[in-house]
């Protein structure tokens, strides 16, 4: 059989879309819906490509996990929304699903830990035991991932997303923190809306100082040798492994536990992934309301992902 099986093309992203148009033109899908599926499918015999993978025949589900796994770690970085990962993942299944019967499906939740398009928080964050986080910190420390800790770090003591602290000129936000009581969140932010965050205990000042003390003369947190991407996939990568051996799923995961500890700053009680009933149904919501500005979102229903449902 000839490359790409038999679809007339040495090209996978080319091949993908021929196999897609004619599972169109038998009606097995709109030609819209395949126009869609082929250009992600092209995304990821780009990532294929890197991995020295240049033809269909040798594509295997264990690839395409390692490439969910990848766009996993952009989910928990903030650099993508999950309904996209996901779909990203779904893609590489439909078009091999087409070429091969034989071909077995991956999950991108369950093989590639990409988490749910939009779930609410059923299980306490681990980091919110606030020895747990700062042990696990200690660990990254020791462990020679210095900027890996600072990023946990700042996203514990001040929600911040893994690409927001990674970006944030953190010596310029500690003197802000300390002359104003406040700083400014520009750089790494969902969409590219800057937003304004209050500080609120001295611990979050601990954290800034100690993310300046790291960056030095730097204009950021992240090290001079090291873009965004190569960051993420390398110091940041192998830090999420090292929080996850002590119970905590990921940078995000601290995040949620900044929630919880908020929360309970503006209501009184406990989040409600604690189990709590909420008492004031007026004060939830503001509580969302406000938790969702420093949280960096547009939406209120999304703060259920890190505290808990309103029910």
């Amino acid at each position: 059989m000839s490359r790409n099986y038999g679809l007339g093309t040495r090209d996978m992203a080319s091949a993908g879309r021929i196999a897609l148009n004619r599972a169109a033109s038998q009606k097995s899908a709109s030609f819209s819906t395949a126009a869609t599926v082929a250009e992600r499918w092209k995304q990821f015999t780009l990532y294929a490509k890197e991995q020295g993978v240049g033809r269909m025949e040798r594509i295997t589900p264990e690839l395409v996990i390692a490439y969910g796994q990848t766009l996993a770690a952009k989910v928990q970085a903030g650099d993508s929304s999950a309904a996209y990962a996901q779909n990203l993942v779904s893609a590489a299944n439909t078009v091999m699903g087409l070429v091969n019967a034989n071909w077995k499906s991956v999950s991108p939740t369950k093989d590639c830990h990409i988490q749910s398009r939009s779930t609410i928080r059923t299980e306490v964050p681990a980091g919110a035991d606030r020895e747990v986080a700062d042990r696990a910190i200690a660990v990254l420390r020791d462990a020679g991932k210095p900027h890996a800790a600072a990023v946990a770090e700042l996203a514990r003591e001040l929600g911040l997303r893994s690409k927001e602290a990674a970006l944030l000129d953190a010596s310029k936000a500690a003197q802000e923190a300390m002359k104003k009581g406040t700083i400014r969140i520009i750089d790494g932010t969902k969409g590219g809306r800057p937003r304004e965050l209050a500080i609120t205990n001295e611990r979050q000042i601990v954290a800034l100082v100690n993310a300046a003390t790291l960056q030095g003369h730097e204009r950021a947190l992240i090290p001079p040798d090291h873009n965004w991407k190569t960051f993420r996939e390398g110091e940041l990568r192998s830090g999420r492994g090292l929080l996850q051996s002590h119970a905590i799923v990921g940078y995000h995961d601290l995040r949620s536990a900044y929630a919880c500890e908020r929360y309970e700053v503006l209501t009184g009680q406990a989040a409600p992934v604690f189990g709590t009933q909420i008492g004031d149904r007026e004060r939830d919501r503001e509580a969302r309301m406000q938790l969702a500005k420093e949280l960096g979102h547009g939406r209120i229903d999304v703060v259920s992902e890190y505290i808990g449902g309103r029910k």
